[in-house]
């Protein structure tokens, strides 16, 4: 089983829900230089400013800056400029909103009425910068630059534009799709914002009509509540995160989604917060009867925790076992979890260990293992033990090339078994090869009585099983067939005396043996004659 463990780690890759030490121990050369385990700086003062509550301006400075950081590897996240969204193009983006925000808000066409505004509103976005649907177009910044936009850039929009203009807005998602929804008196009024026409949509026929091929999403009416879940401003933010996460591990870039999980992990919980958390809780950021944690929701420290697990199982994937354990050794204390990390820490020492051995260096993969011990529980070291001691004795076995090399290897095997290293069945497997391959080494120097007595010494220690008796019987033939060969040799020289002697030995060995009976009856009638 041990020799499919990085077939299943790496299957085993968390994906995301939501679409669109050890370390002294190894050698120090060709390290790699891991993902950041730090959260981006802003992260944890954005998640304090929700104490009081957002303002449009919040909201807009966190998404934009959950557009915008990256996750590269070796620092923190890294940001050019000063600008509060966190770049030089996040204050030039931030500026552009607030000019935005002034020309909605100057608007005479912006109606008083909270519905009509909130409709306004959503027609309005889509007429300025709205401009084409794209799947994984996730990020606030590349909307506002180019006007290309997904469910979940067009909803953070809206959350900022509607803030701005004094609705209260929340997010609503589902497993795949996210949304928005305004408020309205003692109503929830669900908008589609991939969607000019996506006000109220499960009341608009028009909208149902093309919703489809728009954004290839179906509309989950509100009383569907298995099917969706409302999320507070900065849950529905954080999905920027969630889906330039996704992107990034398609795309196979395990190591920079690793520190945007972090950051968004603080964001979501640095505030101090009541916030997601396993099993269900008490969202935050705003929104009203917000409920229990939606199952679709990731809960940022789990999330955390797979994107860590992701990166280290794209080194397994490499074969880059060693920068594997030193991954473990440096996130693991960080981000605790006992079972997973020994799971992959056996999956990495697993698939070292039996790259070593294909290459014959067992005193190698000992000395690591050894190494290894202090960092694997005892049920997980007993595991690669009998591995590797399965491994060694095979091969001692293979290398078999005199008895003193059979005897050593029986010898260890049994030591194995009584350590328990070797299940019995397989030690069965190995000792017999041994003793017949001991059999077979006194059999082809034409010793047959050695080979008897070498089977017979071992069944008489381990017990009598077809395959030793079939030997046993087959040195005892051999052995006889040389008597009456040796026999028939000095009998034929005309030395007598010689040939009854070889004859006498091996009547006292094979009393009944047909063959030398009959040699024995040429002689009786040699001497009548």
């Amino acid at each position: 089983m041990l020799w499919y463990i990085l077939y299943l780690i790496v299957k085993k890759l968390i994906s995301l829900p939501f679409m669109a030490l050890l370390g002294a121990a190894l050698p120090a050369q060709n390290q790699a230089v891991f993902p950041s385990l730090e959260p981006d700086s802003r992260a944890e003062a954005y998640a304090r400013r929700g104490a009081g509550g957002y303002s449009w301006e919040d909201l807009a400075e966190i998404s934009l800056w959950a557009s915008i950081t990256e996750g590269g590897p070796s620092a923190p996240a890294v940001h050019t400029g000063t600008g509060s969204a966190g770049s030089a193009d996040g204050e030039a983006l931030m500026a552009r909103l607030r000019d935005a925000v002034r020309e909605l808000r100057n608007s005479p066409e912006l109606p008083q009425g909270l519905r009509e505004r909130g409709e306004y509103i959503l027609g309005w976005m889509h007429r300025k910068f709205l401009k084409t649907y794209s799947l994984q177009q996730t990020r606030l910044d590349a909307l506002l630059t180019g006007g290309r936009y997904n469910c979940v850039s067009s909803a953070v929009l809206y959350l900022v534009l509607g803030t701005a203009s004094g609705l209260e807005i929340r997010g609503v998602m589902t497993k795949d799709h996210a949304f928005a929804a305004v408020r309205a008196g003692d109503e929830w009024i669900d908008v589609e914002t991939t969607n000019p026409y996506g006000f109220d949509p499960g009341n608009r026929k028009e909208f149902q009509d093309q919703f489809g091929r728009v954004t290839g999403f179906a509309y989950v009416p509100s009383g569907n509540y298995r099917d969706r879940a409302v999320i507070g401003a900065v849950e529905l933010i954080s999905l920027i995160f969630s889906n330039r996460i996704a992107e990034l591990e398609r795309r196979g870039r395990f190591a920079e989604a690793v520190p945007l999980a972090i950051s968004r992990g603080g964001l979501l919980l640095g505030g101090g917060e009541k916030r997601p958390a396993p099993g269900g809780g008490t969202l935050s950021g705003g929104a009203a009867e917000v409920g229990e944690t939606p199952p679709f929701f990731e809960d940022p420290r789990r999330d955390v925790l797979n994107r860590i697990f992701n990166f280290g199982a794209s080194l397994l994937q490499g074969g880059k076992e060693d920068e594997a354990l030193r991954w473990a050794a440096l996130a693991a204390p960080r981000y605790p979890d006992g079972e997973r990390w020994q799971e992959y820490i056996l999956a990495a020492a697993n698939n070292r260990m039996i790259r070593q051995i294909r290459g014959g260096r067992f005193a190698e993969a000992r000395d690591r293992l050894n190494l290894l011990a202090p960092d694997l529980n005892a049920a997980n070291f007993t595991r690669l033990d009998m591995a590797l001691t399965n491994a060694e004795l095979t091969d001692g076995a293979a290398k078999i090339k005199t008895t003193g090399d059979a005897e050593a290897v029986i010898a260890a095997i049994d030591r194995a078994e009584g350590r328990r290293l070797l299940p019995a069945g397989r030690a069965g497997e190995l000792r017999l090869f041994a003793v017949e391959k001991g059999a077979a080494l006194l059999s082809a120097g034409r010793d047959w009585a050695g080979a008897a007595a070498w089977l017979e010494k071992a069944m008489e220690r381990y017990g009598p099983g077809p395959r030793l008796e079939q030997n046993l019987r087959n040195a005892r033939s051999n052995l006889a067939a040389d008597y009456h060969n040796r026999f028939a040799e000095a009998w034929n020289r005309r030395d007598r005396e010689t040939a009854l002697r070889i004859l006498e030995e091996g009547l006292a060995l094979f009393p009944g043996h047909q063959q030398l009976l009959a040699d024995r009856a040429v002689v009786e009638g040699q001497r009548r004659n």
